[in-house]
């Protein structure tokens, strides 16, 4: 049963009693809340704005469950603060091509809220500066070695996002660093792998909570022929935050496991909308780390920009004159903005996107999220009356071929499935809690829930596949694949097939309800990878699989 289907039975009680009015208000009662801010359009979509009808996300909670958490206000955290550059990760070793450092996560608790302090999950020593990891910043063929120290109060690992580390190194669910334990992940950087990745916690079940404590941060790995090392490099790191009333981080509800988890603020670099003076053309490079939030990237139409990299690093070619570029959680970018000839103002803003969040009416999804105003940003160029000489990008950023099969052989194909379930009569079990991982709700993938001993698909070590992705279900997901990356061949939607319109390294793609996508790829060691949604409460509850490499 698809999960609107299941919605429309299980709810026709309360919904008969509240009507549609409590599912618009839970998503755009914000919109009024937020009109004291209505300069800068901020934090405009926080669907758990209006507290009094917090009972109807808890689908008529049970006698003895909590009651809703009422959140902070949208204006609680204080913004236009200059962007602040993010903590590095120092390299302890001395040895040429040797990166060797110490990553530890603990709790650390930091004031961002005036006169309330939140306790967070944080990476490295992050009693000052940004509350995201530290930068790690690596050059092809590097040898890495980081000891991981655990104090957290549960288990916990660092997966490598979109790196090709080999498995037993790459923080899988099946290989957890118990509370006060320790261990060394070593791997070698690819030549041939510069680009722009981040690393995350991946112990199953409890991934999205950690995340949205505070544990992630940014990797660069940089190539020694990089054709745009001399252009000015700016870092945007985004993450989502729901905070309460009284500092804290909130739990997740029934509508954040349904949905994925969006807090009432986009952070940037850890801050609220904070200001970028932009003073000659620059390389952005752009994370979205929230466990669900789109990120529809837009400067404004007076503002276009150039995209020059992606997941896996730069493009063949540029692709120029965008005023638009869609993030999905997981995935990054590198873009050029350009600083103009004349002074002027903008704001970097993640614009309307429908990912079709589920709604409690009948079969119907939320309106998608208005505008939201991630950061103000001034063009100052620098002698601006004497109209400064732009930077002109390459005809060509680097060599990419189209991953193809030997000639005369045939890729094997391997397909994925995106499904729903729900048991409702676990749902409404009695002493059930929307706080906690709720029972019944099921995220599949091939028609199965993640199991840690079952092997869903295998592939030989050095073969080029075919892979399609379908999603049948009702709201976007973004597929995720460990242990390399991959180009997207084409689309398919209502029986229509759409080539990819330019050919990139990724590792992360979105699916939208009824799409099928199908990517090229190919796995260069052997063992045990991941591959899931990557909207993170979505794979604790199951959409998630194994892939053994032989």
């Amino acid at each position: 049963m698809i999960r609107r289907q299941f919605l429309a039975r299980a709810l026709g009680v309360v919904v008969a009693s509240l009507g549609a009015r409590g599912a618009f208000a839970q998503h755009a009662g914000h919109d009024m809340h937020d009109m004291s801010d209505m300069s800068g359009m901020e934090g405009m979509d926080d669907m758990h704005g209006m507290h009094d009808m917090r009972g109807m996300q808890h689908m008529a909670p049970h006698a003895g469950q909590p009651a809703g958490v009422a959140l902070a206000p949208q204006n609680a955290l204080p913004s236009g603060a200059p962007l602040a550059a993010l903590r590095r990760l120092a390299n302890e070793s001395s040895d040429p091509g040797t990166f060797r450092a110490t990553l530890v996560a603990q709790p650390q608790r930091r004031q961002l809220m005036p006169g309330k302090e939140t306790s967070f999950w944080l990476y490295g020593d992050a009693a000052q500066g940004p509350i995201v990891g530290p930068l790690i910043e690596l050059r092809e063929e590097d040898t890495v070695e980081i000891r991981f120290v655990n104090r957290l109060p549960e288990p916990s690992t660092v997966h490598w996002h979109g790196l090709p580390v080999p498995p037993d190194q790459d923080g899988n669910p099946t290989d957890p660093v118990a509370p006060g334990a320790s261990r060394v992940y070593r791997f070698t950087v690819p030549r041939g792998s510069a680009g722009t990745y981040w690393y995350h916690p991946h112990p199953h079940m409890q991934s999205s909570e950690q995340v949205y404590r505070g544990l992630a941060g940014p990797i660069i790995v940089r190539a020694a022929d990089d054709p745009l090392v001399a252009w000015p490099e700016r870092h945007l790191f985004f993450t989502d935050l729901k905070l309460a009333a009284d500092g804290s981080v909130a739990p997740n509800d029934m509508m954040d496991w349904m949905n994925g988890r969006e807090g009432q603020f986009v952070l940037v670099n850890g801050a609220r909308r904070p200001g970028i003076v932009v003073t000659r053309d620059e390389r952005w490079r752009v994370w979205n780390a929230c466990n669900a939030r789109y990120l529809r990237l837009s400067l404004g139409a007076n503002y276009p920009f150039a995209q020059v990299g992606t997941d896996g690093g730069l493009l063949g070619v540029a692709r120029d004159g965008l005023t638009e570029l869609l993030l999905a959680p997981g995935e990054r970018a590198e873009i050029v903005v350009r600083a103009g000839q004349w002074p002027s103002q903008a704001m970097l803003s993640a614009a309307v996107y429908d990912r079709r969040k589920m709604a409690m009416t009948h079969g119907s999804s939320l309106p998608p999220d208005p505008l939201r105003v991630l950061a103000d940003v001034r063009f100052a160029p620098a002698g601006a009356s004497a109209v400064p000489t732009p930077h002109v990008l390459p005809s060509t950023l680097r060599p990419i071929e189209a991953l193809q099969p030997p000639a005369g052989s045939v890729a094997p194909q391997k397909s994925v499935v995106f499904s729903e379930a729900m048991d409702m009569e676990a749902m409404h079990r009695p002493g059930a809690t929307m706080h906690e991982m709720p029972a019944g709700m099921k995220f599949m993938i091939n028609g199965a829930t993640f199991d840690a001993s079952r092997i869903a698909l295998t592939s030989r070590r050095g073969d080029v596949e075919h892979w399609s992705i379908e999603n049948r279900t009702d709201m976007d997901h973004p597929f995720h694949l460990h242990g390399t990356q991959f180009q997207v061949i084409e689309r398919e939607q209502d029986g229509k097939k759409m080539k990819e319109p330019y050919l990139a390294w990724r590792d992360t793609v979105n699916v939208q309800p009824g799409e099928t996508v199908r990517i090229a790829t190919v796995q260069a060691i052997p063992g045990e990878r991941m591959f899931h949604c990557h909207i993170l409460e979505h794979e604790d509850l199951g959409m998630m699989a194994t892939l053994k490499v032989v």
